[in-house]
This record gives structure tokens, C-alpha cells and sequence, in this order.
């Protein structure tokens, strides 16, 4: 099948260009697929610390339930705070770690 790839691409890509619509709307949604989401507004609070994060995840709460946002999209700004969340996590380990081993000495 792989071995005739190419030559389907092109009978599709010439149907295309004889006008027939099916052939073209492939052609299309290969070159511009149709986006998945939009972009969504939503006023979050700046997020420093593990706790700036509950008040964040309120607002999107907040914003699915007025039906500002879909549930989909409340997930996914949930997924980009929790990167956030491991992020300040890691952030605050390394910080954490550093003060003890200028205390103690590193290795000792």
C-alpha cells in the first residue's frame, strides 16, 4: 500500500483540480486542517505559589458553571494549571534543597 501512496495522493490532488468537490475538500482539510478548540478568555489571577492555583481553578470553575466555557475547555485550562502546579512544585523542591544544603553542606 505504501508503494502507491504517491500515486493515490495525485489522482486525488487531479480530481481536485478537474473540480470535484470531494477530492478538493480532502485536499483541504490536509493542507488546513479545521482547528480543534478556540481561544477562550478568562481572568485568572497571577499563579506564584500553590496557592494562587485554588483561586485560579475557582475562576475556571466558575466560568464552566455560568457557561463561559465548555466542560472540555475547563479541562483543558485545568491540564495547563497543573503543568503550572508542577512547575512551582519542582521550583519550590529545588529552592528548599539548596537552603539545606547551604546549612549542612553539600555531600556531607
Amino acid at each position: 500500500m505504501e508503494d502507491e501512496a504517491e500515486a493515490v495522493v495525485r489522482a486525488i490532488i487531479a480530481k481536485a483540480k478537474d473540480g470535484d468537490m470531494t477530492a478538493a475538500r480532502i485536499v483541504v482539510e490536509r493542507i488546513a486542517p479545521v482547528r480543534k478548540g478556540r481561544p477562550i478568555n478568562l481572568t485568572l489571577p497571577k499563579i506564584e505559589t500553590a496557592d494562587d492555583l485554588a483561586a485560579a481553578m475557582a475562576a475556571i470553575v466558575g466560568a464552566m458553571a455560568e457557561g463561559k466555557i465548555t466542560p472540555e475547555e475547563a479541562t483543558a485550562a485545568a491540564g495547563v494549571l497543573e503543568v503550572r502546579r508542577r512547575a512551582i512544585e519542582t521550583m519550590e523542591f529545588e529552592r528548599r534543597l539548596n537552603e539545606i544544603e547551604s546549612r549542612f553542606g553539600k555531600g556531607q
